[in-house]
């Protein structure tokens, strides 16, 4: 939505083409480092696309996400084992010296049964087996990590009682929050 009122190209997360994703629902702790690996390559070449183009892009997630959120959840829940973290984080460490950070990091933060009913929504059969835990644990590894959060301008919106898909306010609103952010302009 924010790529096409800004004219922006958009960058969508790779779900439906992943090879990985429903097998990481049914087994994740034998497909969680397979899963994080392809969303990490996957995040990788959206960058490199985007640095390329030259072209005002929105990316649904960044890279950053896939280790300190993504990752790290699974390595401390136990689904991802310490030698194939270190190969991750290697990895990771070596892609994230070409990157540039955004010109702004937007945050939809939602309280986990806001999170559910939007999960529940986009009617993905896989995410059925989304455990409360799993989605807690993303919850506090997003808050540690927005904390600290210092590569560029933030911009941090609660969306608990929100709905811009269908609420033109709604939308609005996260449009003067963009606006003032990177254009400086105030509503």
């Amino acid at each position: 939505m924010l790529a096409k009122h800004f004219r922006w190209k958009a960058e969508l997360e790779s779900v439906d083409d992943n090879p990985y994703l429903a097998d990481f629902y049914e087994d994740m702790e034998k497909w969680a480092f397979h899963l994080q690996v392809y969303f990490l390559n996957s995040r990788f070449r959206q960058v490199k696309k985007i640095r390329d183009s030259l072209l005002p892009t929105v990316q649904d997630r960044t890279i950053y996400e896939d280790a300190y959120i993504f990752a790290a959840n699974l390595y401390k829940s136990g689904f991802i084992n310490d030698r194939d973290y270190s190969n991750y984080l290697s990895l990771f460490n070596s892609m994230i010296q070409h990157v540039t950070p955004p010109d702004l990091l937007i945050y939809l933060k939602a309280d986990i049964p806001r999170l559910i009913e939007r999960i529940e929504k986009r009617g993905r059969s896989y995410e059925n087996a989304i455990r409360i835990d799993y989605l807690k644990n993303l919850n506090v590894h997003y808050k540690e990590w927005i904390d600290t959060y210092d590569l560029g301008k933030l911009l941090v919106i609660d969306v608990n009682n929100m709905d811009f898909v269908k609420s033109r306010d709604d939308f609005a609103s996260v449009v003067r929050k963009v606006d003032v952010e990177l254009f400086g302009l105030f509503s």
